[in-house]
């Protein structure tokens, strides 16, 4: 009885963290995540890395968000976060009226003022946030008062509204307005923001742990989970591994037919299925890495046309997922339903092609099996995260499949920071990605493959396919859209400055004892703030007092 009574002191026991308020019965809880890799920075327009949007998707809010049914088109269903209303002044100007109750988790109230400095740094060319592209259409936004923000477009189109909230997760100014942006990517801010989200930042154990805790006084409603932790490890096995010793509560994607079978068997996990957000490609890179254009080999589409014939897609997705992904009929993910079920169609693989094309483009076989032009072997380096190892797989059997047409790759692996790194100064010649895709074509596309995009790592570009995106963007309707979007993959794959790979399934693990779980495939922990825990199926981390 006594232990009894003591379990039930210490669920009911009031336990301060900074900022974190009392943790009574059901508003007590800790999830902890298994994150694979390390964040770089929790400053939104600092980092497109997606542990790191993970995180900061729970410190910052935008004006409003995408519900449930992933609606970019008009503004049904969009959700209000800061603002509680919004209303059209006429076709080309969108009011946003802030919820007076939104505070900045050091007291200050959010004001209109914040959200026009968050649209002046996402759009500076200094910072060249990677979304930048993504709000070209925004021709402004003021704040006649501290309450309304408001946002003039340079043009009517389908998603006007979705591009001003989707992509904004709103910053304070007063923290941030005397920070060079040059500074931004490297800031201290980065590493202990101040947001107006429901969960404050407390500490960040470099390469062990980031904790966050429930902000007690959220206006929009106190999360029922107190406790968020991302427990950092250097690879998906690791995580996995993890999650099956209870050392973790959940991971987003567990990839592999064999790790989703090890979760299977834990029963203390439940598995949730949910649409697919990602693709996996090879970025083959347009410029060489002294910054001049073109790549000494990939400046030729017949070289890019022909690697991509030389690699059996098909084979090696399904060595390495079996039937839990697919190769894709372009750079996009199983959740663009009507993109995917277009006639758009995979490229052949046909390694005699390959060889003819390369052999015509001079390209002839040396005694050592590699080929070479004019005292050059056809020969880069391909850079893949050490934390992946689906991605190190394909760098592998890519490395098997090219030699065989007489083409030398050296696998170059290192970690998700170094990656990003390498990415974005372009200092590499190819590189396994992976993308977390937005709910619309309309802002990854132009992003990834438009010039100018923030993730056009590769230096892509053709008027051509500008061209039939921007229609797309502009379409009045659904099958319009896909038609030009159809038109426009077909441009990239002609031009081949991508590899397409795989679009896995997505398949979640998490604990039992969390219930009121729902998953958003382009934003996985969207909904965290509503999940719950209840006090009798609390454990060990979840009964800690602090």
């Amino acid at each position: 009885m006594r232990r009894l009574a003591l379990l039930a002191l210490i669920l009911a026991a009031a336990c301060t963290s900074r900022g974190g308020g009392s943790c009574r019965g059901e508003y007590c809880g800790t999830v902890v995540f298994a994150g694979i890799g390390q964040p770089a920075s929790l400053l939104p327009p600092a980092t497109d890395h997606i542990l790191d949007r993970d995180i900061y998707d729970q410190i910052f809010l935008k004006l409003a968000d995408v519900g449930p049914d992933l609606n970019t088109v008009g503004d049904s269903g969009f959700q209000p976060q800061l603002a509680d209303r919004w209303t059209w002044r006429d076709s080309l100007t969108l009011a946003f009226h802030l919820d007076p109750r939104a505070r900045w988790q050091d007291g200050r109230p959010v004001t209109a003022g914040d959200v026009a400095f968050t649209f002046a740094a996402y759009t500076d060319s200094v910072l060249d946030a990677a979304d930048r592209i993504n709000l070209v259409r925004i021709a402004s936004v003021t704040a006649p008062d501290s309450a309304t923000a408001v946002f003039r477009f340079r043009q009517r189109y389908p998603e006007m509204f979705y591009d001003a909230v989707y992509y904004l997760r709103i910053l304070p100014a007063h923290l941030l307005r005397d920070l060079p942006r040059a500074q931004w990517r490297s800031a201290a801010f980065g590493r202990n923001p101040i947001g107006d989200g429901p969960y404050r930042f407390i500490r960040w154990d470099p390469g062990q742990s980031l904790e966050l805790v429930a902000d007690s006084s959220f206006f929009l409603g106190r999360p029922h989970v107190r406790r968020l932790i991302w427990r950092f490890a250097g690879d998906l096995s690791v995580a996995v591994t993890q999650l099956i010793a209870g050392e973790a509560d959940a991971i987003e994607v567990l990839v592999s037919p064999a790790n989703i079978e090890r979760a299977r068997q834990a029963p203390r996990l439940a598995l949730y299925p949910y649409p697919g957000s990602v693709f996996t490609f090879v970025s083959l890179n347009l410029r060489a890495r002294d910054g001049s254009l073109p790549h000494p080999l990939f400046g030729d589409p017949a070289v890019r046309r022909a690697l991509v014939a030389a690699t059996d897609r098909v084979r090696m997705t399904q060595s390495i997922y079996g039937k839990t992904a697919q190769v894709p009929p372009a750079p996009i993910p199983e959740a663009w339903t009507a993109l995917w079920l277009s006639d758009l169609q995979v490229p052949a693989y046909d390694t005699a092609l390959a060889a003819r094309e390369l052999e015509r483009r001079g390209w002839r076989l040396g005694s050592d099996g590699v080929r070479q032009r004019g005292g050059r072997k056809l020969a880069f380096t391909l850079a893949v995260p050490s934390t992946s190892p689906p991605r190190r797989q394909y760098a592998q059997l890519i490395q098997e499949e090219l030699r065989a047409v007489g083409v030398a790759v050296t696998i170059d692996a290192m970690d998700n920071v170094t990656m990003q790194a390498r990415l974005h100064s372009g200092a590499y010649d190819a590189a396994i990605e992976s993308w977390a895709n937005d709910p619309t074509p309309s802002s990854s596309v132009p992003q990834m493959w438009m010039r100018g995009g923030g993730s056009n790592f590769g230096h892509y570009s053709n008027p051509a396919f500008d061209q039939w995106a921007r229609a797309a963007t502009r379409a009045r309707s659904a099958a319009a859209a896909t038609e030009a979007w159809r038109a426009a993959f077909g441009v990239l794959a002609e031009d081949a400055p991508v590899i397409v790979l795989s679009a896995p399934d997505n398949v979640a693990a998490i604990d039992r004892r969390v219930t009121n779980v729902r998953l958003r495939p382009d934003s996985y922990w969207a909904y965290v703030r509503n999940w719950r825990i209840a006090p009798s199926q609390f454990n060990a981390r979840d009964q800690l007092v602090r």
